[in-house]
């Protein structure tokens, strides 16, 4: 039945281009950083002279953050936007639905759409490298993938909060400002002390706390997504 669910939200979020969304969100970093390289492609490969695939990560690595921060606002709002736009909330959960297969089925699709997202953001990037001609011997494979995916489990405690946010105020706006003023912050998240969830993200860019970081974000992120769950399953709908 959540299967279901989930096929049923995915049909319903074709139409609004998520999927394009999901897409141009990485592709958007990398591209960035090709006008980047393509600028200064001489002083960038002699300051990283001696660790090219070192320098684009840590390149690309400011430019990610801020977009994972917007992209799960994003994907969140909409996916909870289609029902606050039509009234459809009584409609879909008049069908043999629980709440609960309903929210589930809203943040796994969340969740996997910012899954691919890291995935792509991984997919571009070595592609890139390797159009500058990087060695893919060199290729620090740990680096990418850390770079990719833990700062994705570091930021769960924002994905549940804008889930749960964009489920219970039909009026998207304040969502979306809270996720943009999120973005914000998490530029100068590094600034910040270690235990302040704005700064595991990037906590979870260094290996020496990237498995701290991103075990913090996932527990905070359960956590949020158990009390947004207990508040959809109680609140009334429209």
């Amino acid at each position: 039945m959540l299967a279901r669910a989930i096929a049923a939200e995915w049909l319903k979020l074709k139409r609004k281009w998520i999927l394009a969304l999901a897409v141009i969100g990485p592709l958007g970093v990398v591209l960035l950083q090709a006008v980047n390289y393509g600028l200064r492609y001489d002083y960038l490969m002699k300051q990283n002279a001696d660790d090219p695939w070192g320098g684009l990560l840590q390149a690309t690595t400011g430019l990610m953050l801020p977009a994972l921060f917007i992209g799960l606002a994003l994907v969140a709002s909409l996916s909870a936007g289609v029902e606050h736009a039509a009234g459809g909330w009584k409609q879909l959960l008049a069908l043999p639905l629980t709440r609960l297969q309903v929210f589930a089925a809203k943040t796994l699709l969340t969740l996997l759409l910012l899954l691919l997202s890291c995935t792509l953001l991984a997919v571009f990037t070595l592609a890139f490298g390797a159009v500058l001609g990087f060695s893919l011997q060199e290729l620090p494979w740990p680096d990418l993938l850390r770079q990719s995916y833990a700062p994705y489990a570091a930021a769960m405690p924002f994905v549940a909060l804008q889930i749960g946010l964009s489920l219970a105020i039909g009026n998207q706006a304040v969502p979306m400002t809270i996720g943009v003023l999120g973005m914000v912050v998490s530029l100068f998240g590094m600034l910040l002390p270690d235990w302040v969830p704005y700064n595991w993200p990037w906590l979870a860019l260094k290996a020496e706390t990237a498995l701290r970081a991103a075990a913090a974000g996932l527990g905070g992120g359960l956590l949020l997504l158990a009390v947004g769950c207990m508040h959809f399953t109680r609140k009334d709908v429209s």
